[in-house]
């Protein structure tokens, strides 16, 4: 367990658990390094602006977009947040689409409105409409007797700019905590695949599997390990995607504005280049990303925390959110190579039943299946943003919350977790809370 491991002070690790602890860089880098790195956390925190700008370093914003920074989908690199009623704005969520068509065939992206509803728009361009959250609130009884309670999201589509909403699947998704995604990149793909059980030859009921990611580019296959369904292979790439879905940022890799083809007012907007995201800057901002330091988990010190790792051992927690992986000793840069990290998640898809089920495929992934995320620093959700939203949609607001939306596979667990006496289950939460 990485409550064992000794931190050496060039660890990539941070004992920093307040409000900033997912900002510390790494003590290692070079200066060149620390340059690029430095570079790129301001291009993150960056506030985008319209094009043509008297900076055209940091214009092109648009013409469609979800927000002006990647800091406001990632506050302080933290988890997003969903609203908690109608009227309130998505400030760090949006919304996934897709089209069903007459034969109930699952088109993706909608052929409309592409891959995710922009809610923004720089003003020569009609923003696609307009987002709001509803819930249904009820309560899940434990066997002790304890009321949880919990609620169930429904996304509301309004304001449509150029087709109803009437044959719309949706999908929502809060910003995720960005943590180890260098580590996560240099993972080497047989160890993902050594915990693949996509047929269940071993009879425990869970059947993870690997999402195949084709790269239109290369032709090539990848594993997917980035994003809610493991639909993104490299962190270059999940770096790119959200530029050109969140904030309209074109790049190498995504050149084309994010208009359809019927949406004529976003295809006439002024670019702010081409692309609008230089190489440099791309670069800069992965270096960035793989070289943020990753909070030490806290010492498993005492009797009810010892319970808690054996709670979480027990009910089978470990065989989805996996304890340890190795990076491969070739990646670059060095920092990141044969490094024990311990995310807790195998990166594989998992069918989580139907309660979370959003009946939207998405690359390799079924409507009911989601990659397992990962636990590293789930205890420091509330320290670093006040708030403490989690799944892919942020309907949970404990921990305990999450745990019983598990279905599906993580049934069996969830079950454990449901029968638990109140002191079990609560050395269990304070031992997530130790992650």
């Amino acid at each position: 367990m990485p409550q064992s491991t000794s931190w050496a002070d060039d660890s990539p690790y941070t004992e920093n658990r307040h409000r900033l602890a997912l900002k510390q860089s790494m003590k290692t880098m070079t200066a060149d390094q620390f340059a690029e790195f430095s570079q790129g956390r301001r291009l993150f925190e960056q506030m985008w602006v319209i094009a043509p700008s008297l900076d055209d370093d940091i214009d092109g914003l648009g013409p469609l977009y979800n927000s002006i920074s990647c800091l406001q989908c990632h506050p302080a690199n933290g988890r997003g947040h969903a609203p908690d009623k109608p009227e309130q704005k998505l400030d760090a969520m949006l919304v996934r689409l897709s089209q069903l068509d007459k034969k109930g065939n699952i088109i993706t992206p909608h052929p409309v409105y592409g891959e995710q509803l922009q809610d923004k728009a720089v003003p020569s361009v009609k923003a696609e409409g307009h987002v709001s959250m509803a819930y249904r609130y009820f309560n899940v009884t434990l066997k002790d007797g304890t009321a949880v309670p919990m609620r169930e999201p429904k996304v509301m589509l309004s304001q449509a700019a150029y087709t109803d909403f009437s044959d719309v699947l949706t999908s929502a998704r809060i910003g995720p905590a960005l943590i180890g995604m260098g580590f996560i990149n240099a993972i080497p793909a047989e160890q993902i695949i050594a915990n693949a059980d996509p047929d269940d030859l071993n009879g425990d009921g869970i059947s993870g599997r690997v999402n195949w990611i084709k790269d239109s580019m290369t032709g090539l296959t990848h594993i997917g390990r980035f994003g809610y369904k493991a639909n993104v292979a490299s962190l270059k790439a999940q770096v790119v995607n959200a530029f050109h879905g969140d904030l309209g940022i074109t790049s190498s890799i995504h050149p084309k504005e994010n208009c359809t083809l019927v949406q004529s007012d976003c295809l006439k907007a002024l670019s702010g280049g081409e692309p609008e995201l230089r190489e440099a800057q791309l670069n800069a901002v992965t270096v960035y990303m793989q070289l943020l330091a990753i909070p030490k988990p806290l010492s498993i010190d005492n009797e009810q925390l010892l319970l808690g790792q054996q709670m979480f051992n027990k009910s089978n927690c470990l065989a989805c959110h996996h304890a340890k992986f190795t990076t491969s000793k070739e990646t670059k840069p060095q920092q990141l190579a044969s490094t024990t990290i311990s995310p807790y998640s195998d990166f594989l898809l998992h069918d989580m039943g139907e309660g979370l089920a959003d009946g939207r495929p998405d690359q390799g992934a079924t409507g009911r299946e989601w990659r397992t995320t990962p636990l590293w620093a789930i205890g420091l959700s509330k320290i670093v943003n006040s708030h403490a939203n989690y799944l892919h949609d942020g309907r949970a607001r404990t921990l305990l919350e999450a745990i019983l939306w598990h279905g599906g596979e993580a049934q069996a667990s969830q079950q454990a977790v449901i029968n638990m006496s109140s002191e079990q289950r609560e050395a269990l939460l304070n031992y997530l809370q130790r992650l």
